[in-house]
């Protein structure tokens, strides 16, 4: 089994919140902005890091809220060969400081957006976004 440990940011602001458009192969959906730890680097460096790498942005970080922790059986992998993979997403309440909106070019993700929180429901999106919804006190609908 692989593991990956990942640290993602949760970012609203003026009842918008920051998402990212990720995929890998045939799979595909919004995601929040973040992405795997480099090796010896701290989350809080890392979600920092995946922030301006995938947004443009400069952000703060507010607080740790959670950690998701999620089996993928390696059929719903991007490549089925691979071993089933352990998941380990840390969650962060973040804001932005500066910087500007920009895509990430050669990466995971290739587009990122403002949603309004009430129109977050209705995109195509990973399941940890829902989940850091949760853990941030936000509305999730059901």
């Amino acid at each position: 089994m692989d593991t990956r440990v990942a640290a993602y940011a949760v970012v609203v602001d003026e009842g918008r919140m920051l998402l990212v458009h990720w995929s890998a192969g045939a799979l595909q959906g919004w995601s929040l902005p973040g992405g795997g730890l480099e090796p010896g680097e701290h989350p809080e460096a890392a979600v920092v890091r995946e922030v301006r790498e995938e947004t443009g942005y400069e952000a703060v970080l507010d607080g740790l809220i959670g950690v998701e922790s999620v089996v993928y059986p390696s059929a719903e992998r991007a490549r089925p060969d691979l071993p089933d993979l352990h998941a380990l997403g840390i969650l962060y309440r973040a804001h932005v400081v500066g910087g500007a909106l920009t895509h990430e070019v050669d990466g995971s993700t290739d587009e990122a957006v403002w949603v309004p929180l009430a129109e977050v429901d209705d995109l195509d999106r990973v399941p940890l976004v829902d989940a850091a919804r949760r853990a941030a006190g936000l509305p999730v609908r059901d």
